[in-house]
């Protein structure tokens, strides 16, 4: 169960709903309120299908590169303790990622790289290694962090209200401090088992 948990956070950290919010509002600012609604269930499906398909295809992919499971475990804390290091110190780059074009996004922004970007693609095949013998409570913790990202995104203006455009900097920066502390546990937990070995 805390499994279950630590990895459905894990997923919600790295989706960064929060650190979404604005660009997604950028994006959507020109369509009409239903129309953004159905425009990002449209995107959220289809990163969830990109997202399941790296689920159950990554553990094929690293047992066909023979790569060992402390291995995987540093390599993972090191990818996310460089996705939190970006949570807390933003560029300049991806603070002013504005599209331009008033054409309608289809599956470029939107669902990759912003919700299915490589770090959560790495993520996942990553896990799906680790917990080869839990692939349903996985798929489970993937489906509630993505229901998690779906409600936040869809309430995109209210929170935006609620907290401000620095409320929500704060907060995806704490996400990134949380981020920190399961990338270094993972990172130790790599390590412990290379030395047993």
């Amino acid at each position: 169960m805390t499994e279950i948990i630590s990895t459905t956070i894990l997923l919600i950290l790295i989706m960064d709903p929060l650190g979404n919010l604005p660009i997604f509002m950028t994006i959507l600012k020109h369509l009409e309120a239903k129309r953004r609604r159905i425009v990002v269930i449209r995107e959220m499906i289809i990163a969830l299908i990109v997202m399941l398909l790296f689920l159950f295809v990554g553990e094929k992919i690293l047992i066909i590169l023979n790569l060992k499971t402390e291995t995987v475990s540093i390599s993972g804390g090191i990818i996310l303790f460089l996705i939190a290091i970006k949570m807390i110190f933003p560029s300049e780059d991806n603070n002013n990622n504005e599209v331009s074009s008033y054409e309608e996004p289809f599956l470029v922004p939107l669902a990759i790289p912003l919700v299915a970007g490589p770090s959560l693609l790495a993520t996942l095949m990553l896990l799906s290694h680790q917990y080869l013998h839990h692939m349903f409570y996985l798929v489970g913790s993937l489906l509630i962090a993505w229901c998690f990202t779906v409600i936040i995104l869809l309430l995109s203006g209210l929170f935006l209200k609620l907290f401000g455009a620095k409320g929500v900097n704060a907060l995806e920066r704490l996400m990134g401090l949380v981020l920190i502390m399961l990338s270094t546990q993972m990172f130790l937990d790599g390590i412990r088992a290379w030395f047993k070995n």
